[in-house]
């Protein structure tokens, strides 16, 4: 018997002096397109740890994780679901590491650049703005609403 999983990821929305850190992702398509840096939680990590994880690995940044803004399902257009858990972090420092496969670069962009993207169908899912919307609009939790044993 098969046994139905929803994927579990994570994503980080960091903010700096009014921008935002996107990544640049190869789709293969005519033109590339955005995300929070963001991907699967692995086994025996935890959430923050993967958040902060997924943020050095595809933009090459060494954040502090600091907040929660939720959780939201999603079903993506092909139909799998996904457990989206999206963290709030600083950044500390730029690392001079490769990015991951696929991430063509690491892009600061403001708030009105990435409404611009999203017009233009270049965002990954709707999560992206969604996230941004819920930073900007105060709908941050503490930390310690997530309980990992």
């Amino acid at each position: 018997m098969n046994r139905w999983s929803p994927h579990v990821t994570v994503a980080s929305v960091i903010e700096r002096a009014g921008r935002y850190l996107l990544v640049e992702e190869d789709h293969g398509d005519p033109f590339s397109l955005f995300n929070q840096p963001a991907g699967h939680l692995e086994r025996g990590e935890r959430l923050t740890e993967a958040a902060a994880r997924e943020t050095r690995e595809e933009a090459a940044w060494h954040v502090a994780i600091t907040d929660y803004l939720g959780l939201t399902t999603f079903t993506a257009a092909d139909g799998l679901v996904f457990h989206s858990h999206a963290f709030v972090g600083t950044p500390l420092a730029r690392l001079d590491e490769p990015l991951d496969d696929g991430i063509v670069a690491a892009h600061w962009l403001t708030f009105d650049e990435i409404d611009d993207l999203d017009r233009a169908g270049r965002l990954r899912s709707p999560l992206v703005m969604q996230r941004l919307r819920d930073l900007r609009g105060g709908r941050v939790y503490p930390l310690n609403v997530i309980r990992e044993r």
